[in-house]
């Protein structure tokens, strides 16, 4: 197990019905200016912008609201000019995982006096500077942003999606399973696809080890479990409990422990979500399958038998159960009735695939960090392969 450093301090608030007693005092704590950041309306429809803003009286807010799924620049550097004229002391964000995303980079953007979106292309300067305090109402589970320092804002303009690290992770995470029973089927798949990729993308690493993969294969199996049944039935409260903790577990910095490589898929859809702008867990789920088997080979092999083996409890050779073991990751995506290749998400020419394929391996290190090297051929390929559906079985 390599050498590793692990603390996160986020104070974390899971279950039903916290808000009333614990939000009011859970803000206050870091002050009386408050800068509300939200989505597109859909906590007015649900009626937990009414409860918030209840329990926030005597508070002094400003709203930000709109914020896009992919969150763009525009919104944090909106962001910031609140955070700056009107003092604010505390975010608070609720939302999904763009809303929160954008909250960290503005949280910020207050002790930085030029364009925001350096604080993303120079993550290095970000650390270097303050960030205010961050508490969230989290209303889907997907990106495990609650309790991570990590954000991903886009730049239309520039054709870029980045990621970017602060010094802190959120202060105050509410975690209540039911402010996701009204998110949609798309959202739900999409929200446990990503879950899925981002235990893959720590799963399948040079410095594994079996404390943190066997944590991993637990996740796993929930995800692959829970998620159907939260489609089939919206309200089930255990399952959409064990999906918001899923999610929240899968990106905490617990199941990178020990870790050597960076990741790979991202990278590459990120520049899907760049240039086209699609639902990024739907842009995973495509690219995920064709990594997989692109990826594999002798030296991948036992990896791919494990994962077969203690995720997908196959049984076989190492060499049936890595081949089915891929088959049943895409049938699983799949069966999230979500789109399965690029064309049915608008995508149906290679026009960029070049410049995808370039800037993911620059972006990403794909070439000399990840667990199996790509070069930009390789992503190329990996673009003309989600063009239509395969055969991952063999």
């Amino acid at each position: 197990m390599n050498n590793f450093k692990f603390q996160n301090k986020t104070s974390i608030r899971f279950g039903k019905d916290r808000l009333e007693a614990e939000l009011h005092d859970a803000v206050a704590q870091f002050g009386n200016n408050v800068l509300l950041v939200f989505g597109s309306g859909s906590i007015k429809k649900s009626g937990l912008y009414d409860r918030v803003i209840g329990l926030l009286s005597g508070m002094n807010v400003v709203e930000l609201s709109d914020i896009s799924p992919n969150p763009k620049i525009s919104s944090v550097r909106e962001g910031q000019a609140l955070v700056k004229n009107h003092d604010i002391d505390v975010i608070l964000a609720v939302g999904g995982g763009s809303v929160i995303d954008a909250a960290k980079v503005i949280a910020s953007s207050k002790f930085y006096d030029a364009d925001p979106w350096e604080l993303v292309t120079d993550a290095a300067k970000r650390q270097t500077i303050e960030q205010l305090p961050l508490v969230d109402i989290l209303t889907l589970s997907a990106t495990g942003t609650e309790m991570n320092t990590g954000s991903v804002i886009s730049n239309p303009d520039t054709h870029q999606k980045l990621g970017t690290y602060g010094p802190k992770t959120p202060a105050v995470s509410f975690l209540d399973p039911q402010l996701t029973y009204s998110v949609s089927k798309w959202q739900t798949a999409a929200g446990s696809i990503d879950i899925f990729s981002h235990l893959t993308e720590q799963y399948f690493d040079n410095g594994a080890n079996d404390v943190t993969s066997g944590i991993m294969e637990g996740l796993y199996r929930a995800v692959i479990k829970n998620a159907p049944i939260a489609l089939a039935e919206p309200d089930n409260y255990d399952a959409r409990a064990s999906l918001m903790w899923t999610a929240t577990m899968s990106l905490n910095g617990l199941t990178n422990v020990g870790n050597q490589n960076g990741w790979t898929v991202h990278p590459i859809e990120h520049e899907l979500s760049a240039y086209y702008d699609i639902t990024h867990g739907v842009g995973l789920g495509i690219m995920t399958p064709r990594w997989m088997k692109h990826v594999l080979s002798d030296k991948t092999l036992p990896r791919f038998a494990q994962f077969g083996r203690h995720v997908w409890e196959l049984t076989g050779t190492d060499k049936e159960v890595a081949h089915l073991a891929i088959q049943k990751t895409f049938d699983w995506i799949k069966s999230l009735e979500v789109p399965t290749t690029l064309p049915e998400v608008g995508i149906i020419d290679d026009t960029y695939f070049q410049d995808m394929a370039e800037s993911s391996v620059m972006v990403g290190h794909l070439n000399h960090a990840a667990y199996v090297t790509l070069q930009v051929a390789d992503v190329v390929h990996l673009f003309e392969e989600a063009m239509t559906d395969h055969d991952f079985s063999k």
